[in-house]
């Protein structure tokens, strides 16, 4: 598989931002909600190698990108939901495509597009803080 690369690109920076919101809701799921103290001092204090992919956005910033697919996905349910299934649940493009009955290529016009859409909510979101 072919690795994301967003260094140089336009709307790099929010494509970068939504690939570790994904890292971030997929962190942890499906534990339980409960954690006691002993195991949440533990895991806290013992470095990892290797393992699950760790997020580096900040619950805070991760909340505002999901408030922004959920706006996209309200606004347009292809385009966010194509933005969902490459992003947040890491399927590539091709699949995205071809679970929609459309070419790769379309699919990911269409991502391109969710993202711009996400990178103008956010940046609105900005202006007004």
């Amino acid at each position: 598989m072919k690795k994301r690369t967003y260094v140089d690109k336009a709307l790099g920076d929010t494509e970068y931002m939504l690939e570790q919101w994904g890292f971030w809701r997929m962190c942890e799921m499906g534990v339980p909600r409960y954690v006691s103290p002993l195991y949440a001092l533990i895991r806290d204090n013992v470095p990892s190698v290797g393992g699950a992919r760790q997020h580096v956005i900040t619950d805070d910033l991760a909340l505002v990108v999901d408030r922004a697919v959920a706006k996209l996905v309200k606004r347009n349910q292809q385009m966010g939901d194509f933005v969902w299934a490459y992003y947040g649940y890491k399927h590539p493009a091709m699949r995205v495509g071809r679970e929609a009955g459309m070419s790769e290529r379309k699919a990911r016009e269409i991502i391109k597009a969710g993202v711009a859409w996400i990178d103008c909510a956010l940046e609105e979101i900005r202006e007004a803080a």
